[in-house]
């Protein structure tokens, strides 16, 4: 009997064609922001622009799946932080791979928080997200290495503003946001700095930007 070759299946090509719509619409938004048109999208990806839509019932949708990605991406990040010994080094590095991803997205910056991407699955990221830096924060207060007032959803919403502050010229600079991270991690470790003036949120709430 002779071996025959496998070819993919339907499934498979389902899956290749999403991976490819993915990668390109994270490309061309990375770009050129949020205004790239669909049909870009599919000429970037080689696949016809109905098989955007039969993945992506809009643009939406698709900026929801990427922001996902990115999202699982800090997830992933701060999971892994979680063992490392040095609870310093270990939020350092978490936050530096934050504000990294963001100087490098202009994309996820303009997505997060637009009400068209609160789906239940960006909500349970950004759950997911707020809970695991709450832990990886708690480690560093409990090593004494931050100030005891900081909080997790403090840092999250640090990557945003560290990005902000930088954003203006990120374009003839593009590694100036680590001046500024390093500025704000100062404060975080400052043992006799003074009272902050208002109590941490409670939560991170979809409506707070991380961009």
């Amino acid at each position: 009997m002779s071996e025959r070759t496998a070819t993919p299946g339907p499934r498979a090509d389902m899956v290749r064609n999403r991976r490819l719509l993915i990668g390109a619409a994270t490309e061309a938004f990375a770009e050129c922001g949020v205004d790239v048109s669909m049909g870009e999208i599919a000429q970037r990806a080689g696949v016809a622009k109905g098989t955007v839509f039969r993945h992506f019932a809009s643009k939406e949708d698709l900026l929801a799946a990427i922001t996902l990605q990115l999202l699982d991406q800090l997830i992933g990040s701060a999971n892994r932080l979680l063992e490392a010994d040095d609870a310093t080094e270990a939020l350092r590095e978490f936050m530096t791979a934050g504000v990294e991803m963001l100087a490098a997205d202009r994309a996820f910056c303009e997505v997060v928080g637009r009400p068209s991407l609160q789906s239940s699955e960006v909500r349970k990221a950004i759950a997911r997200l707020a809970d695991v830096v709450e832990v990886l924060t708690a480690r560093a207060r409990e090593q004494g290495a931050i100030r005891s007032d900081i909080t997790g959803t403090d840092i999250v919403l640090l990557l945003g503003g560290i990005h902000q502050t930088a954003a203006p010229v990120l374009d003839t600079q593009p590694q100036i946001w680590r001046r500024y991270l390093e500025l704000a991690f100062d404060g975080l470790t400052t043992t006799n700095a003074r009272e902050l003036p208002h109590r941490p949120p409670d939560r991170l709430q979809l409506t707070d930007p991380l961009g």
